[in-house]
């Protein structure tokens, strides 16, 4: 994901951050985008769930069920 973003670019970006928001904002920042991050998984595992409920049991494979 962070390919070819190293740890020095990263700090400098945090101090970018750091200088607009203000020590201040950066809880109330992170909680919201913890907030965002929860609720789009919980959206998502619910799709999943839903989609799952709708998908028919596998069928059996050809063969399977042979006699004699």
């Amino acid at each position: 994901m962070f390919s070819g973003v190293g740890s020095s670019e990263i700090l400098i970006i945090l101090l970018i951050i750091l200088v607009l928001f203000g020590s201040r904002r950066i809880p109330e920042f992170s909680r919201a985008v913890g907030k965002t991050v929860h609720a789009i998984r919980k959206a998502f595992d619910e799709i999943r769930e839903e989609i799952d409920s709708q998908t028919p049991a596998e069928p059996p494979k050809p063969g399977s069920d042979k006699a004699g």
